[in-house]
């Protein structure tokens, strides 16, 4: 999985391509964890994610409950694959997706 961030002010878009799974979770949450502190909106890219785990929902879980905290995170350009995901898991209630 390639994670791309890019960082305007208080803005961080983390973008997403591959295979979001148990091998690649804990590298977002090492990104996550490096990256989110004094960031008020956090905007997930997932245009090029092809595949998405119960370990990466648990990280997008966790990096939700802190942006709840100190702004807001929004999800972006989610595939239907991803999209799915998110319904079937209800996750469509938890995350803010545009």
């Amino acid at each position: 999985m390639t994670i791309t961030k890019n960082q305007e002010g208080n803005k961080l878009t983390v973008a997403l391509e591959g295979r979001l799974d148990t091998t690649t979770a804990p590298q977002l949450e090492e990104a996550f964890k490096s990256s989110i502190n004094g960031v008020e909106e956090l905007a997930l890219d997932l245009a090029k994610l092809e595949y998405m785990s119960s370990a990466g929902l648990r990280v997008l879980l966790a990096a939700q409950k802190v942006m709840n905290r100190q702004g807001k995170m929004t999800v972006e350009n989610v595939n239907e694959t991803i999209q799915e995901v998110f319904e079937v898991t209800g996750f469509i209630d938890i995350l803010t997706i545009e």
